[in-house]
């Protein structure tokens, strides 16, 4: 046989470095994250504000963020669920509800550093191309975020455009073009003007996408409306009310942002070992947690099990 480098050697393995914890997880983009919070040196310990948006299977995360040397800090947040509190109570992931998600979070965001007044927005949604920057008159400069879409993919017209649009429409200043958005068509020649649709935009944002499904399944497949349209079906919510419900949705958010904390629902627990007793009368079971000598302690106990058994096996064999 031949002679055989070894590539992999101790001074290589040496030399190696673990990647940071959320980037092996694949949770992280370091290499973006470091230019989205990364403030310039002159401007003294100012916030650099990030519109930081997540989307789950149920619902869609809006948060207002800015990183310390301590960690992030959040301003502020808007989940869509609580657009049921705005007249939604369906439909919390589509891409209606991540425009009202946004708007939600702008106007919240806007009241609690004192610009609600004087960054309104587009009152009434059209869906037209808005710089709140370029209307800027007053003597306070808007409120300036950076988008933050962490590792989803922004091809166009998808939901995070909504969530965008809504924050920009509500009076954010968010740095952005129309490229990306519903109705955009590029230009023909280089250098050319491009073409912007507001109208197919704006249908996208009021529900009606959503609307021509459902008439669609109600007229061919009624079985499968059923299952898909349960939840509204539920609530009494039928296609031609669509839009108006999601247009009375934008109205109830600009009168009333603010978030209301939950009361207390005043239920104690107590706990008897790994029984949680509660004060209504019911119980589950939640294992205490160990501390390190007692893991330690628990698989040295194993080891030692385990060693006994193989002594008590190789006795019998003799």
């Amino acid at each position: 046989m031949g002679f055989v480098k070894v590539q992999k050697n101790k001074a290589y393995y040496k030399r190696i470095q673990t990647k940071y914890r959320r980037r092996r997880e694949g949770k992280t983009d370091y290499h973006a994250r470091r230019r989205l919070v990364t403030q310039d040196k002159n401007k003294y310990n100012t916030p650099k504000y990030r519109l930081v948006i997540r989307k789950t299977n149920k619902k869609v995360i809006c948060q207002i963020v800015y990183s310390t040397i301590l960690g992030d800090r959040v301003l502020c947040q808007a989940l869509s669920t609580e657009l049921e509190k705005y007249g939604v109570p369906v439909g919390f992931t589509n891409y209606a509800a991540c425009y009202a998600t946004g708007l939600l979070v702008a106007r919240r965001a806007l009241q609690i550093v004192g610009l609600d007044q004087a960054h309104i927005g587009v009152e009434e949604v059209n869906a037209e191309e808005y710089h709140v920057d370029e209307e800027d008159e007053g003597d306070r400069r808007p409120f300036k975020v950076i988008l933050d879409v962490g590792l989803i993919r922004t091809i166009p017209s998808a939901r995070w455009c909504g969530i965008l649009k809504g924050a920009v429409d509500g009076g954010l200043h968010v740095p952005h073009s129309v490229k990306k958005f519903p109705g955009y068509k590029e230009p023909e020649e280089r250098g050319g003007d491009y073409e912007y649709d507001a109208g197919a935009h704006l249908e996208r944002i009021v529900g009606l996408h959503v609307q021509e499904y459902m008439e669609m399944l109600q007229e061919e497949d009624p079985e499968r409306y059923k299952v898909a349209f349960s939840k509204f079906i539920e609530n009494d919510i039928e296609p031609d009310a669509i839009e108006e419900m999601y247009r009375e949705c934008h109205k109830k958010i600009r009168e009333d942002p603010k978030f209301v904390k939950k009361a207390d629902s005043g239920i104690k627990n107590t706990r008897h070992g790994n029984i949680i007793k509660t004060s209504n009368g019911s119980e589950y079971t939640r294992n205490i947690k160990r501390s390190y000598q007692q893991r330690k302690s628990r698989v040295f106990q194993k080891k030692m099990t385990a060693f006994k058994k193989a002594s008590a096996a190789a006795d019998d064999e003799e």
